[in-house]
């Protein structure tokens, strides 16, 4: 009972972050980990428990959705649902222990990004932005990481859009919780496949995490972003501590 209410817990609060300031596998991977589950079925799992909550969020937001001055939506969104197939694959094909002493350096990296992320679209945005092309490009190994792990995901599209011109967060966000849904879509496909997914904590946290992510999109207009922020950072971080001490 007490893995059980981790799960639904860690699985709500990560639906509600990535619909308002992302990183919630900064939870729900580590909540997996710590309850027995592999490294590898946890982030595949993961996945599949988080995604809908992305689609449920898009959905939310559904009346935000930005004009892409250039470039069609829908080839953004196919350029990230090849990508997400593509790091999925990667995952599956990387070794437990390999993919085991990865995980510490990758929420390291997660967390940084996203600590970092707010100063950095500003900071570039004084010299360059980027078109439709670069959009594309950058946008495709966005998703290649997204479909292999994913962590501040959500920030790096965010810093993307940025760069590209959008200014409006809530046309942004709608835009990065329908790219990252569909992506992520796509690697469960992949994982499911591969046989990759521990099924009972999985249908467990993806209700729960559609209830978080529609719950934190409707809400999101409402609550202090640097508040949601700190708290993000400062579970990462910890969690970037324990998976350091656990290898």
């Amino acid at each position: 009972m007490t893995t059980t209410f981790l799960l639904i817990a860690a699985a709500f609060a990560a639906g509600a972050m990535n619909s308002v300031a992302g990183g919630g596998s900064f939870l729900s991977f580590p909540a997996l980990v710590f309850a027995g589950v592999p490294s590898v079925t946890a982030n595949a799992t993961n996945t599949v428990a988080l995604f809908p909550a992305s689609l449920a969020a898009a959905w939310a937001y559904r009346h935000d959705f930005p004009q892409l001055n250039g470039i069609s939506p829908k080839t953004v969104l196919a350029i990230s649902l090849v990508g997400g197939a593509a790091g999925a694959l990667l995952l599956i094909l990387t070794p437990e222990r390999t993919f085991d002493s990865l995980v510490p350096w990758l929420l390291l990296a997660a967390t940084i990004l996203f600590a970092a992320g707010k100063r950095i679209t500003p900071f570039l945005r004084q010299y360059f932005t980027i078109g439709p092309v670069s959009l594309c490009l950058l946008q495709f190994g966005i998703a290649i990481y997204g479909g292999y792990f994913g962590g501040a995901m959500g920030i790096m599209m965010l810093a993307l859009f940025g760069l590209f011109g959008l200014e409006n967060i809530h046309s942004m966000n709608a835009l990065k919780t329908l790219l990252a849904g569909m992506l992520n879509a796509v690697a469960v496909v992949c994982f499911v496949i591969a046989g990759k997914v521990d099924w009972q904590p999985a249908l467990i946290m993806l209700v729960s995490a559609v209830v978080g992510g529609y719950v934190g999109a409707h809400t999101a207009r409402r609550m202090n972003p640097e508040h949601v922020r700190a708290v993000v950072i400062a579970i990462g971080a910890t969690m970037t501590v324990l998976f350091f001490l656990r290898t």
